[in-house]
């Protein structure tokens, strides 16, 4: 869909021109309005990610986390695009396309559905929920499995909250986004 690659080109090149010394800030502010999410803070597992390149940093999140007690799913990202998932033990491996994978072993695709809350990346959302992801599907996917009533986040820059976001049939919903300011 030509919209939707015309946002991720717009959005990856301002992310490129974000100066790096705000990655540490930006990273910061996200882990502490996670941790102080009421979701959170209730939730026993939470699935989230770990952030790559020049997305808003999720390291310290997941350390916090782990600290906090929580159980916390890894995604590791199949042949086929879709995403099984291992639970974070504090120990990531390189692996495909640049990204790190946690260490362990896999609890298959269904496991993102133990989860309490799961928290996404993206690269825009909409006020809608509507998530504009990279384009491989992966999330989708995995999202269809997400029970309903589960909250899920996507981690975003101030600027790639409240976006026009074009979308199509199996484009899957959030129902919150987590920027420096806060959650909505």
């Amino acid at each position: 869909m030509p919209a939707k690659q015309a946002l991720r080109d717009q959005v990856l090149a301002a992310r490129r021109r974000r100066p790096l010394i705000e990655s540490v800030a930006v990273a910061e502010a996200i882990a502490d309005h996670v941790l102080a999410w009421d979701a959170v803070r209730r939730g026993a597992v939470v699935a989230a990610y770990v952030s790559v390149g020049r997305e808003p940093g999720t390291g310290r999140l997941l350390e916090l986390l782990v600290a906090a007690g929580k159980r916390v799913l890894l995604p590791v990202l199949c042949p086929d695009n879709d995403l099984d998932w291992v639970a974070f033990t504090g120990e990531l491996a390189p692996a495909s396309r640049g990204l790190l994978e946690p260490v362990g072993p896999r609890l298959g695709p269904d496991a993102i559905a133990q989860a309490d809350v799961v928290i996404v990346p993206g690269l825009a959302a909409s006020t809608a929920g509507d998530r504009l992801g990279r384009g491989g599907g992966s999330y989708d996917r995995a999202l269809a499995r997400v029970p309903a009533g589960v909250p899920i986040a996507v981690v975003l820059h101030e600027d790639e909250a409240g976006r026009d976001v074009p979308t199509q049939d199996h484009d899957r919903r959030v129902t919150h986004t987590v920027t420096p300011a806060g959650i909505s």
